[in-house]
């Protein structure tokens, strides 16, 4: 029987890296399933991700400790995870509900391995859906008055859940700076994305009266830089002079649940890692 993990690190590139990991998982016992790695060269940082199979009874904690050496001796940002446990998310939504009902979906059907710890949100639309799907709702209103106690709500119970990843499906309200910070790499929201790119009310509308050729959707991790955060997945569609402002909400409903799909299964398998401002995505 084996165990399987997923490891992650980035550091200054120089000769020696993958070496001197591969030597401590071989003497371990460990098999490599999957490797993948990058050089920014503009940054001189390099990045690997190993998918492997270690001895039973191994742990992510043994893994770390053997790879320790390694971590100081290159000064790593390194990281084991195990693929046996599933990992936990919080999915936020508003009063649109596309987003979420595809991330369910795709749950029930395995195509994403996670669990949903709670469904959050503003608005009382979303219960019947979370009590149908045995999760827990949590309504959590928010006004000028009581943002900072409902995000600190919203922080306990990330804490209580241990989850380990916080979904904006369609969430419409802006996180603080404190708590985007806080969570930060721990967020991914997804957003309508145009070229160019059209903000406030009703986007679509406004694409369809500046005759846009091209509509898409953009899910990134939340920074205190309001939809400026490190891009993980995007998604273009071509639409024509023909399509009514309708036509164009419909399309973007569903490329928005798409993307949004891909980026929460990318981050759930550790396949995303930041870059600074950007992020290295290993397919």
């Amino acid at each position: 029987m084996s165990t399987h993990f997923v490891l992650n690190l980035s550091c200054t590139d120089r000769p020696g890296i993958v070496a001197a990991v591969t030597t401590e998982l071989a003497a371990l016992g460990a098999n490599i399933a999957d490797s993948s790695q990058f050089w920014d060269r503009e940054t001189n940082r390099f990045f690997l991700r190993i998918e492997l199979d270690a001895p039973d009874g191994e742990t992510a904690e043994g893994l770390e400790r053997a790879l320790k050496p390694s971590a100081d001796r290159f000064d790593m940002r390194l990281t084991v995870t195990d693929l046996g446990r599933r990992p936990r998310i919080i999915i936020l939504v508003s009063k649109f509900d596309h987003a979420m009902l595809h991330l369910l979906y795709q749950i029930r059907v395995g195509w994403l391995n996670a669990d949903v710890a709670a469904i959050v949100s503003n608005h009382e639309d979303s219960r019947r859906t979370a009590d149908y799907e045995g999760i827990p709702f949590h309504y959590l209103p928010v006004g000028r008055d009581n943002k900072a106690e409902q995000e600190q709500a919203l922080l306990d119970l990330v804490s209580e859940t241990e989850t380990d990843l916080v979904v904006l499906a369609r969430y419409m309200q802006i996180l603080s700076d404190n708590l985007a910070t806080r969570l930060y790499g721990k967020v991914i929201n997804i957003h309508h994305s145009f070229l160019p790119s059209f903000k406030g009310a009703r986007p679509y509308h406004q694409a369809h009266r500046r005759g846009v050729k091209v509509i898409g959707a953009t899910a990134h991790y939340v920074t205190p830089d309001l939809d400026e955060g490190p891009i993980i997945e995007q998604e273009t569609e071509k639409v024509t002079h023909a399509m009514s402002p309708d036509d164009l909400v419909a399309v973007g409903r569903d490329i928005e649940s798409r993307v949004l799909a891909r980026a929460v299964k990318l981050h759930l398998e550790n396949r995303v890692m930041l870059n600074g401002t950007r992020t290295v995505v290993f397919g």
